[in-house]
């Protein structure tokens, strides 16, 4: 729902005492090089087809979230309820992509991506299947959202009973909102840092919200 030059002395040894001054410094322990995964590194995928990669799983009467058929699926039977899921993991800035189906249930509904969970605040990305968008920042138990005053519709996002393609970079402060290969938001938040990835589905007035996500990847931007 987050990373001294020694000065030149000039001197006048002995070649023994050279030889040995060589020996002492080849001997000091070095620091370890501190590598920065290139942009496009795949940082954590999961296509869905092992149940062992640590997402959730969950059955209760307010709904489902369970590997399915070489996918995740989130069913939602509340009211305005969301649920989530993380393979409980850290990152900083990550480029998050996946392909989500809507299987069933209303077109008001709630479907997203979300990164620097900490348990108690994420950013998300939710689209809806009537076409509406936000980026969004959840903390203090409350939903705000980023650039907009309510959610925008988009002519990109897919209707229905249908699939899109959702990408969500949150890098430093900027937070990027795209589907199926168009940027549709852009907003700056600070508040968050770090955090896990994840996904997330939902219902506003209408319950049986069910939704199926696929081919998740969270790569280096």
């Amino acid at each position: 729902m987050p990373h001294d030059k020694i000065p030149l002395m000039k001197f006048v040894k002995t070649s023994i005492s050279f030889l040995f001054l060589l020996s002492v410094i080849s001997c000091q322990p070095s620091s370890p090089a501190i590598t920065t995964p290139m942009p496009g590194s795949v940082l954590f995928q999961d296509d869905f087809s092992s149940a062992a990669t640590g997402w959730d799983r969950l059955l209760t009467a307010e709904g489902v979230m369970d590997y399915d058929g070489g996918g995740y699926r989130i069913l939602v039977n509340a009211l305005h309820t969301n649920f989530w899921t993380t393979p409980h993991k850290d990152f900083s800035d990550v480029r998050m992509e996946v392909d989500v189906g809507k299987l069933s249930g209303p077109d008001e509904n709630r479907i997203g991506l979300i990164c620097r969970y900490t348990g108690n605040s994420y950013y998300f990305f939710m689209v809806s299947s009537d076409g509406f968008y936000t980026i969004s920042l959840f903390a203090n138990g409350q939903a705000l959202l980023l650039g907009q005053s309510e959610m925008q519709f988009n002519e990109n996002i897919n209707k229905g009973v249908t699939v899109n393609h959702l990408r969500a970079d949150c890098v430093g402060s900027m937070l990027t909102f795209y589907a199926n290969g168009l940027q549709i938001a852009q907003a700056q938040d600070a508040t968050l840092l770090n955090g896990d990835v994840g996904l997330m589905a939902g219902t506003f007035a209408q319950p049986g919200v069910d939704i199926i996500f696929d081919n998740f990847v969270v790569l280096q931007p």
